[in-house]
């Protein structure tokens, strides 16, 4: 069995290969789908009922919908209407695209908790329209879902595991390889597993870290 772990060491250009990749897709996901989350957001709070019904339409479709249906969806249907992406690009716009969704719902979940009294307050100080959402609204709720928040970056490192299916350059497509050449699948997916580990424990600190600096702020 030693002697596996070492093959896996051996191939770790390979293995540091994907695992950037899979960092690569996990800053990208995680900054545009947390970008275009805060954008939808104000639409699914939004009191014209037009803009909130188009708005949890997305949010739901993209919930109900299975990541791996979404990924083929993208990657062969877009094709047929004249639409290509590479590998890497489709997978990023498959994870992007689906995680805005959650991301939309935890923060219109954290604004539906800020205290109204608040809000109603800044009003009374003259803040109105965006100005209020970008000084008042939005700092309180990305304070209040940090947590939430780390919980869906640790989904999206899990997610890109799905593109393998599209040949993407990610973790478990290399450690697959590399398992499928030398017959090592225990060793290679234990290096899988314990990588990921590693990626969802510093997401999960750093997020706690941010999240006790934010309460000490509002202290």
């Amino acid at each position: 069995m030693t002697e596996h772990f070492l093959i896996v060491w051996q191939q770790r250009a390979d293995v540091l290969s994907g695992l950037l990749d899979t960092l690569g897709l996990l800053a990208v996901a995680a900054l545009a789908s947390l970008s275009l989350g805060a954008l939808l957001t104000p639409a699914l709070m939004s009191k014209r009922p037009a803009i909130a019904r188009f708005a949890v339409l997305y949010v739901d479709t993209m919930r109900c919908a299975p990541f791996l249906l979404f990924v083929y969806l993208i990657y062969f249907a877009l094709p047929s209407t004249g639409i290509r992406l590479s590998n890497w690009w489709a997978g990023a716009i498959a994870l992007i695209l689906y995680n805005t969704a959650y991301m939309a719902e935890l923060l219109r979940g954290a604004w539906a908790g800020l205290p109204t009294p608040m809000i109603e307050a800044a009003r009374a100080y003259g803040f109105h329209g965006f100005g209020l959402l970008r000084r008042i609204i939005l700092p309180q709720v990305f304070t209040v879902a940090l947590p939430m928040i780390g919980n869906q970056l640790v989904q999206i490192v899990k997610d890109s595991a799905f593109l393998t299916v599209i040949a993407v350059g990610e973790l478990t497509h290399q450690m697959n390889g590399i398992q499928a050449t030398y017959f090592i699948p225990f060793a290679a997916f234990v290096t899988a597993v314990l990588l990921y580990w590693a990626i969802c424990l510093v997401i999960e600190g750093a997020s706690g870290l941010l999240s006790r600096f934010a309460e000490e702020r509002r202290a």
